[in-house]
């Protein structure tokens, strides 16, 4: 019989033996991983997994847990192991259809909360992938009508599955190539978390469990920035804003795109890190 504290043990040794390829960084999360898989794997909470370390686990846990470090020691995302992932304080279903969210992103829903009406507004999120951003707004502001997006059929199936289960149903999603889908519609706000790496950016090889679509436009990584902050006008209404997200050396040329199209106001905000992380503009 295998006990639940002597297979935890097993699995911090197995994530905590040092950098795997792909994913440097799993050394110092190696014990939280442990822990998130086996209590997933459990079906308990963690608090539980460390309270009763004499439980006994079945052949199959352990089955199944052996197969999770595997899969997380190459370097797979802990949120497609676990199938969820928390952002904006909604538990979200995710898996390898879409982008993990990050915190950084956080800041794109901050800044479009603090620019958008209090009242009735018209949103539009561009490659809402799990529907992170688009469900976050619908959540903090029910009055908006949210439009979400998407060019993958696989990541709209998550986040429609996530807006039923948060009781956000009322969020339109699409199938579209970003403003394909919308045609002759105009919007107070439009956001989206566009992607933003070259094709050649050795950060790639560490998200190889990701959705290449997602993460990279091809070899000019502000194609998709660009595109976006020039067709945006022909879809705010007067006064309405573009935010985007990219990346932390990317501000001054998406400041520069966004001037260029015309658009006002134009500043970039800094994430926790102190990068510059959203830009944004008024027509």
């Amino acid at each position: 019989m295998t006990t639940c504290g002597a297979l935890l043990t097993r699995g911090i040794e197995r994530l905590g033996v040092g950098p795997q390829p792909g994913h440097p960084e799993s050394r110092p999360d190696a014990r939280l991983d442990a822990q998130l898989l086996l209590a997933h794997v459990l079906g308990v909470e963690r608090s539980r997994l460390l309270s009763h370390p004499e439980a006994p686990c079945s052949d199959e846990q352990v089955r199944l847990y052996q197969g999770l470090l595997e899969r997380r020691a190459a370097g797979e995302p802990l949120a497609y192991l676990l199938g969820r992932r928390e952002f904006w304080s909604l538990e979200l279903a995710v898996s390898s259809a879409v982008l993990v969210p990050r915190p950084e992103t956080e800041l794109l829903v901050e800044r479009a909360l603090a620019l958008g009406p209090t009242g009735a507004a018209r949103v539009a999120d561009l490659g809402t992938g799990s529907g992170a951003i688009a469900l976050a707004l619908a959540s903090e502001r029910p009055q908006w009508q949210v439009t979400a997006t998407d060019i993958s059929a696989g990541a709209l199936g998550v986040a429609r599955a996530n807006a039923v289960r948060l009781g956000l149903s009322r969020v339109n999603f699409r199938l579209g190539d970003w403003f394909g889908a919308l045609s002759g519609e105009t919007f107070d706000l439009v956001v989206s978390n566009p992607p933003y790496v070259g094709a050649s950016d050795p950060a790639l090889a560490q998200l190889q469990h990701e959705p290449q679509l997602a993460l990279t436009p091809g070899p000019d990584a502000m194609a998709s920035l660009r595109l976006l902050a020039g067709a945006a006008g022909g879809h705010l209404a007067a006064g309405g804003w573009l935010l985007l997200e990219h990346g932390a050396e990317q501000g001054s040329q998406v400041r520069a795109a966004l001037v260029l199209a015309g658009f006002r106001h134009v500043r970039s905000h800094p994430d926790l890190a102190g990068r510059e992380r959203i830009t944004e503009g008024q027509r």
